[in-house]
C-alpha cells in the first residue's frame, strides 16, 4: 500500500518543479539573445552596400569604382540610423578621407580684411594744376614751350605777349615816376603786377623808364606742360586757355567701385597699386576722397586715390590696377572662402565633428573679404569646417 503525500509535500514539489523550469527557460533565452546580439554586431560591422561619392543612387554589393572613376564609399547600418536621427550627418572611413583629400580649417573671430580690386587712371594732382590765361588781349610774339609734356621750373619763361594795354600801363607808370607822385607810382606798380608783369620787369622799367614792347610771362611752379592749345602769332583774349602747368610730385588716381562695395570705403584706407608697364613693382597710397554721387549708368562710385610719385614713374592717363583695403577693426566670425557652398538659394558649410563624422549645415552669410567670409549665423567660434572635398561630402 503506497504512502499518501500530505498537502504541504505536494505544494513543495510543485514549487520545486517551477523553479527548475524557470532556470532552464531563462538560460535558454539568454543564450539565444547572446547569439542574436553577436549576429547583429557582426552584421552591423559589415557594410550594407557601397555607393558612389557623387551619386547616392549608384549602389553596389561590393567595393569598386563609380562611373566617374572614384572609389565607392561603404555605407553601414549604424551610419544610416545616425543619418536618420541627424539630417546632414555622414560618417566615412579614414581611408575614404584620404582618398577624397579632406582638409579642414578653424572658425575664427577676427577683423575682416575686405580687399576691393578695381582699376583706375593716373592723373594730375588737381590741387596743384595751374591753368594759364592772359589778363589782357594781345598777340603771342613767342612761345618758349613748344609741346605738351615739357618740364618747366619755377620762373621759367612760358611766352612773350604784345598787348597795347600793357604798353599803355607801362607808359602811365613811367609818367607817374617822372612826376614823382608816390600814390600814382604805387597804383601803377600794382596795376602792372595785376596784369602778370613780373617784378623783375617792373624793376627794369624803373631803371630804364622805357616801356617794353612785349611782356614775358613765367611759370608759377615746377611741373610739366599740359593742355597746350596755342601757337605763336595767335591773338588771345582774357578767356583763352593757353596752357596748364601740373606738378607730378604727387598724383591722383581715379578709380570706380561697385555700389555693393561702397560701404567698405573710408577716407584714409590703404591702397596698393600696380601698373602693367612696370611688372612686380607696387605703390602704396591711400583713399583721398570719395565722391558723393553714384554714376547712374555704371552703378559705381568714383574714388580719388593719392600716391607719391617717386622718380616720376607715374604719368597722367596711365592705366592702373588698385587694391583698396578696408581696414575693418571689428572682429567677426569668419571661415575661409573656399569653405562656402553657395547654391543660389542657400549657403552651407560642412562641419568636421571628428571620428570621420561630417555634417552639412546652413549658414547666414555676411560680407566676403579677400580670403575670408563673414558668417552671421549657423556656426560658432572654434568649430571646424571642411575646405577641401566639401562638395562631395555635402
Amino acid at each position: 500500500m503506497k504512502p499518501k503525500l500530505k498537502n504541504g509535500g505536494i505544494l513543495f514539489l510543485v514549487l520545486s518543479l517551477g523553479v527548475v523550469g524557470g532556470v532552464i527557460i531563462g538560460a535558454t533565452y539568454f543564450n539565444w539573445r547572446l547569439a542574436k546580439s553577436g549576429e547583429m554586431t557582426k552584421q552591423a560591422s559589415q557594410p550594407l552596400y557601397w555607393q558612389a561619392p557623387m551619386d547616392a543612387n549608384y549602389r553596389r554589393d561590393e567595393p569598386g569604382l563609380s562611373p566617374m572613376g572614384m572609389a565607392l564609399v561603404p555605407v553601414y547600418a549604424k551610419q544610416t540610423g545616425r543619418q536618420r536621427q541627424s539630417p546632414g550627418l555622414v560618417t566615412i572611413s579614414p581611408q575614404v578621407e584620404n582618398n577624397l583629400g579632406v582638409r579642414t580649417a578653424l572658425v575664427e573671430l577676427k577683423p575682416l580684411d575686405i580687399a576691393i580690386n578695381t582699376v583706375g587712371y593716373v592723373g594730375f594732382d588737381e590741387d596743384r594744376l595751374i591753368h594759364i590765361h592772359p589778363r589782357v588781349e594781345g598777340w603771342l610774339e613767342q612761345l618758349y614751350v613748344k609741346s605738351e609734356g615739357e618740364s618747366v621750373l619755377v620762373g621759367q619763361p612760358l611766352y612773350a605777349m604784345y598787348s597795347p594795354k600793357l604798353v599803355a600801363a607801362q607808359e602811365e607808370f613811367v609818367l607817374a615816376m617822372q612826376r614823382g607822385n608816390q600814390r600814382l607810382i604805387r597804383s601803377g606798380e600794382e596795376r602792372l603786377q595785376t596784369l602778370q608783369v613780373a617784378q623783375a620787369q617792373i624793376n627794369a622799367l624803373k631803371k630804364s623808364r622805357q616801356p617794353a614792347k612785349t611782356i614775358i610771362v613765367h611759370s608759377p611752379q615746377k611741373g610739366v606742360i599740359a593742355n597746350l592749345g596755342v601757337r605763336e602769332g595767335m591773338f588771345v583774349k582774357p578767356g583763352t586757355a593757353l596752357m596748364s602747368v601740373g606738378a607730378l610730385d604727387d598724383v591722383w588716381v581715379t578709380a570706380e567701385v561697385f555700389e555693393r562695395q561702397a560701404g567698405a570705403l573710408a577716407v584714409g584706407n590703404a591702397v596698393t597699386m600696380s601698373l602693367d608697364y612696370l611688372p612686380g613693382q607696387q605703390w602704396q597710397g591711400q583713399v583721398d576722397y570719395i565722391y558723393p554721387i553714384l554714376d547712374n549708368e555704371t552703378r559705381t562710385v568714383r574714388v580719388r586715390l593719392r600716391f607719391t610719385n617717386t622718380g616720376g614713374l607715374l604719368k597722367p592717363n596711365m592705366f592702373a590696377q588698385v587694391i583698396i583695403h578696408s581696414g575693418e577693426s571689428t572682429p567677426t566670425l569668419q571661415v575661409p572662402r573656399q569653405a562656402l557652398i553657395r547654391t543660389g538659394r542657400q549657403n552651407r558649410v560642412v562641419l568636421a565633428l571628428g571620428e570621420g563624422r561630417y555634417k552639412s549645415v546652413a549658414v547666414t552669410l555676411g560680407r566676403i573679404g579677400s580670403g575670408e567670409a563673414e558668417i552671421l549665423e549657423g556656426i560658432e567660434e572654434g568649430d571646424r569646417v571642411v575646405i577641401s572635398a566639401h562638395f562631395l561630402l555635402d
